[in-house]
């Protein structure tokens, strides 16, 4: 069975970067069994903790696409990261703006495999964990991952979004 297209981007973006899981191993996307639309699903899937899921949230900030990988025992402080980011207007975007953005659905925008590179803010308190998560373009293919890869496999920039 052929991977859907957004997985095969998103492992084609990890094998292109060298990325690597926490073991220091290739990162290889994961089916799971079911779809995991939340980062309470997806921690009792993989049995880690629910800090351990970076969770991939669009965003539109002042009609530009970002994306804001936070920890999923977060939620974004909207009001303070528009102000920390110097943009007047700051709101989840709509489906089909995340779709027209990164090609993928809400509920499995990986942080990668996009048609075009977005701006991407890492969530700081990812870096206590030794080994992170993420959404592989479906919402039932996962990652593993490390901070500081995902920063570098991301082109993100480090931030408090809490």
């Amino acid at each position: 069975m052929q991977p859907h297209p957004n997985v095969r981007a998103a492992q084609e973006t990890l094998d292109g970067a060298g990325a690597l899981d926490g073991s220091g191993a290739p990162s290889v996307i994961r089916l799971l069994p079911d779809a995991v639309h939340t980062a309470a699903a997806a921690a009792a899937a993989l049995d880690v903790e629910v800090g351990q899921i970076a969770n991939s949230l669009v965003f539109e900030a002042d009609g530009v696409p970002l994306l804001v990988l936070t920890s999923g025992a977060h939620r974004v402080d909207t009001t303070g990261l528009a102000a920390s980011i110097g943009v007047a207007r700051l709101r989840r975007a709509t489906p089909e703006f995340v779709r027209e953005h990164t090609g993928q659905v809400i509920g499995g925008v990986a942080p990668i495999g996009h048609p075009r590179q977005l701006h991407t803010l890492v969530d700081t308190t990812l870096d206590k964990f030794d080994e992170i998560w993420a959404a592989g373009g479906v919402p039932r293919a996962v990652f593993p991952t490390t901070y500081p890869e995902l920063l570098r496999i991301t082109g993100g920039t480090p931030a408090e979004v809490v």
